[in-house]
């Protein structure tokens, strides 16, 4: 009786294990995956925003609108402006093949004087991964 009892908890336990298996199998292929293929194209309007005439002490603002033109979902991961005294704001939700975004760059004069350039970087996984946005104001004393 002794061995019967062996054989029957080790067929048990090979079975179990084997189910296990399966299961485990079963349940990574019913996981849906994320479409990892394509390619996102980020694709601004203007990469470019001339505030003219501005006076020193302003804060000026502007937006600047893109759409993903790729077939991929696009993320932005990051927008660094080239001075503290521009901020860039953006969503960092995804946005899909043939949907919009805007980026909105806030600009502030004081202590500036003269021809002003700063740009903003942009980054994302975008097939044109780093983009250049380039902000001008001419900025005059009050």
């Amino acid at each position: 009786m002794r061995k019967e009892t062996y054989f029957i908890a080790l067929a048990l336990a090979v079975t179990l294990f084997a189910a296990s298996c399966r299961q485990s199998a079963r349940g990574e292929a019913g996981k849906i995956q994320p479409d990892t293929t394509g390619t996102a194209i980020i694709t601004f309007q203007t990469p470019e925003h001339n505030f003219g005439k501005v006076k020193t002490g302003e804060k000026v603002g502007c937006i600047f609108s893109y759409t993903n033109t790729g077939d991929a979902d696009l993320v932005i991961t990051a927008a660094s402006a080239s001075c503290g005294c521009t901020v860039p704001k953006y969503d960092k939700k995804p946005v899909t093949p043939g949907a919009s975004g805007t980026i909105e760059v806030v600009f502030d004069t004081s202590g500036r004087e003269g021809l002003q350039t700063k740009t903003v970087v942009v980054q994302s996984n975008a097939e044109n991964n780093l983009v250049i946005l380039r902000i001008i104001a001419e900025v005059e004393k009050n």
